[in-house]
């Protein structure tokens, strides 16, 4: 995973509460045997006006420009806001696979269903709860403002939106580490065992020598 600790970007806007993983990869790309190409599929069946399905040419699919992915205007975001219970449903780790493909890398909600979350820190991206208040109010500041910069600061925790305006945010420490190093849960049992696991190396080489590679 790519390491997080700072990011600045516009935002794009999901007005929506329960969003579920379904709505972000639907289930016919659940067939797709690679863990690449997800991406493409975001929000499938709000993005076009006809269905897809593997293998077909989205060139050739009417897109719905009224859908926020589509518009101009949020091309490129990086972050994505929307209401709360965010990514309930299934269980899925694809519909993460989906928004990281499609380059998001931080999500703030209100509040985001308790599987969803975990996989997000999985696969490196940050997922930030705010209040509903303080969330609607960046709803409210993007459609007065029609564009809404954001600074995610991961060491200090804070939503940066402009010098005399933020917000603290919360997250465990084991997932705030893994996000700044850039690895996954193997990689965190890797990161904090090596010396045990050197130590047992050592002892079952000593143990059964002809198990050591001869070069």
């Amino acid at each position: 995973m790519e390491p997080f600790s700072k990011l600045r970007s516009h935002v794009v806007p999901i007005d929506r509460t329960n969003v579920d993983t379904d709505a972000i990869l639907p289930k016919q790309y659940m067939a797709l045997t690679t863990r690449t190409g997800f991406g493409s599929f975001l929000f499938d069946n709000w993005r076009y006006k006809e269905a897809g399905e593997p293998g077909c040419d989205n060139t050739q699919r009417t897109l719905n420009t009224d859908f926020s992915l589509n518009k101009p205007a949020y091309q490129g975001a990086h972050i994505l806001l929307s209401r709360k219970n965010f990514g309930c449903g299934s269980s899925r780790e694809h519909a993460v696979w989906a928004l990281e493909q499609w380059g998001i890398r931080v999500l703030i909600a209100p509040s985001f269903a308790d599987i969803f979350y975990g996989n997000c820190f999985k696969n490196g991206i940050l997922p930030i709860c705010l209040e509903e208040q303080i969330v609607s109010s960046l709803f409210t500041t993007l459609q007065q403002e029609g564009r809404l910069e954001l600074t995610i600061d991961l060491v200090c925790q804070k939503v940066i939106v402009s010098e005399d305006k933020a917000y603290s945010f919360d997250i465990d420490p084991m997932r705030k580490k893994a996000l700044l190093l850039g690895i996954d849960d193997i990689g965190q049992i890797l990161e904090a065992n090596t010396k045990a696991l050197q130590q047992f190396e050592q002892h079952h080489f000593q143990q059964e020598p002809w198990l050591i590679a001869k070069h």
